[in-house]
């Protein structure tokens, strides 16, 4: 066959050829009529993640008999690369990255060892295998069931706890009670909602810092070690201050500082023009909100490693943070209007900042605790639910345990 006609035929054959393997195989039957699941996995010679995913992967058809492999040098067959970018095209991923496995409608990219990423793929692949949808190709759309509401559901708890935060609270509780002074409602949601406004952008710009850090850094096995290593330490610290009645170091807001966010705060009162209040709050917010990230910066830190840990389009790593910066505001915004509504003074007393600080104080202890001993589970709605039930367990025998000792 002439070569220009076999250059036609490869040009006509290409669009099929992306749609065929657009559509891989995901379960099959063997002879006995049981299910094989079937694994793709596409690496480099010269990226040292993929090295170790293979020593994992490669010899799992071995320890599995119903697990199939299929293995993709990019490097050394060009037909490969094309193959990956149609099935992450497929999924609506980019193929921009290695090592990167395929599993049942579900694509993991990267490697952080064998109880990370590893573990995921075996959940995957046994949870395929036990919905034995074999020989079909028809599987359940993935991220339904509780996969799917696992990380909505994690963002809310998460969310919510870090919402319930003591240094946010005594920041705006203050500034709102020298606004009632004023007697102006207006004003007082004005200046409220810019204030909680501005925190929640800036919190926002925090959290997209950590998340493109993890991104970055997320395939080398140490980063989640370390992030639960340090949300352990932010945890015990606020156990410290819950039994220690703030006394000693702690992550709050320094003594230093609070003159001069105070003095800002009275600054307001005196703003007559709309556009220096507005830039008086804007200021203040950006002020307070650089001091209270010492307060709150494990829940973010947490957070955004447990949303790297799964793969997703980077628009909906952005919606997960948007999200998350939602909830985190609501508490905060309610004050301002129940405030404004009641034009009631309201301070948080020293009790309410210790049960504050031991409430968060456990919850990112045990989200510590799991990244480091076992970071497979954050995959798992009912791990949020867990540690946030042990937290609220924790803070009432707290307030029992305060309420029949002496004031410290």
């Amino acid at each position: 066959m002439p070569e220009g006609m076999k250059r036609l035929l490869l040009l006509l054959m290409l669009p099929w050829a992306v749609t065929a393997q657009a559509e891989p195989i995901w379960l099959s039957e063997d002879a006995d009529g049981a299910a094989r699941v079937h694994l793709y996995l596409f690496w480099s010679p010269t990226c040292p993640h993929c090295g170790e995913a293979r020593k994992f992967i490669e010899p799992l058809p071995e320890q599995y008999p119903w697990i199939t492999l299929h293995s993709g040098n990019l490097v050394a067959d060009r037909e490969q690369a094309t193959r990956y970018t149609a099935m992450a095209a497929a999924l609506g991923q980019e193929a921009r990255s290695v090592p990167a496995i395929f599993v049942c409608g579900n694509m993991l990219v990267g490697w952080d060892g064998e109880g990370l990423i590893g573990a995921e793929l075996m959940r995957l692949a046994e949870q395929c295998r036990d919905e034995g949808v074999a020989a079909t190709g028809e599987l359940m759309p993935a991220g339904l069931g509780m996969e799917g509401l696992s990380l909505p559901l994690f963002t809310l708890i998460i969310a919510g706890m870090d919402a319930f935060n003591p240094c946010a609270f005594f920041v705006l509780l203050f500034l709102l009670s020298l606004l009632v002074k004023a007697g102006s409602r207006r004003r007082m949601l004005l200046i409220g909602a810019t204030f909680v406004l501005v925190s929640g952008l800036v919190y926002f710009l925090f959290m997209a810092a950590w998340l493109n850090l993890f991104l970055l850094l997320g395939g080398m096995p140490w980063i989640s070690a370390a992030a639960g290593a340090l949300a352990l330490g932010i945890g015990l610290f606020g156990i410290k201050d819950f039994l220690t009645a703030m006394r000693g170091p702690s992550l709050s807001i320094p003594a230093s500082a609070k003159p001069r966010l105070f003095a800002r705060m009275r600054g307001l009162l005196s703003a007559e023009r709309l556009p220096l209040l507005m830039l008086g709050t804007i200021t203040l917010a950006l002020a307070a909100n650089s001091y209270e990230l010492l307060c709150t910066a494990g829940f973010p830190m947490v957070y955004t490693r447990t949303l790297t840990l799964h793969e997703l389009a980077p628009a909906h790593y952005y919606a997960y943070l948007l999200l998350y910066n939602l909830i985190y505001i609501t508490p905060l915004m309610l004050i301002v209007m129940l405030f404004a509504w009641s034009l009631g003074a309201r301070k948080l007393s020293l009790e309410e900042g210790r049960l504050l600080k031991l409430l968060s104080g456990v919850m990112m202890g045990g989200l510590g605790l799991v990244l480091l001993l076992m970071p497979e589970l954050l995959n798992n709605a009912l791990t949020g639910l867990g540690l946030l039930a042990l937290a609220l367990a924790v803070t009432l025998m707290g307030r029992l345990w305060m309420r029949r000792i002496p004031p410290v």
